[in-house]
């Protein structure tokens, strides 16, 4: 939960973790209206045209090229939007709220399960088994990233 002090800190700032983030115009629709300072990172294997209003930063192509900038940018009192589990535990205890694209809210209390069935994936992928990949994008999975979203903006805002 964020404290006076970090809400009353100027120009919070929402980076994207955006390479497939399946959200991008709720978020650019939503800051905007919040004043809220938009940083989508990707690589430049994925072109993307934004408003001017976001600030576009372009990495590597290492896998871990964008996760590795945000970590290093986002700042207590923040806000990120990602799919990556890891990047997630690796932002709270940096005092950030992340969102996954599907309005999941990553927290302390959660993020430790997110990474075990995680990582029992990879191990029975490693070991010639097969898992299912995530389940596709709905329409109520846009729904609920836009309404967890507003909140935590409105939060912001002290509304």
């Amino acid at each position: 939960m964020l404290n006076s002090n970090i809400m009353n800190r100027k120009n919070l700032s929402m980076y994207v973790d955006a390479d497939s983030c399946p959200v991008k115009e709720e978020i650019i629709q939503l800051c905007q209206t919040y004043s809220v300072e938009m940083i989508f990172v990707s690589s430049y294997a994925h072109v993307m045209t934004l408003p001017s209003s976001v600030k576009q930063i372009t990495v590597d192509t290492d896998k871990e090229a964008a996760d590795l900038y945000i970590m290093n940018h986002i700042q207590r009192g923040d806000f990120c939007v990602t799919q990556d589990h890891a990047l997630a535990s690796l932002l709270l205890p940096r005092g950030a709220e992340i969102l996954s694209p599907r309005g999941m809210m990553y927290t302390n209390e959660n993020i430790d399960q997110l990474l075990n069935v995680r990582y029992l994936s990879q191990k029975q992928r490693r070991m010639g088994g097969k898992t299912k990949g995530p389940k596709a994008f709905t329409e109520e999975d846009r729904r609920q990233f836009i309404s967890s979203l507003e909140k935590i903006l409105a939060k912001k805002e002290g509304l």
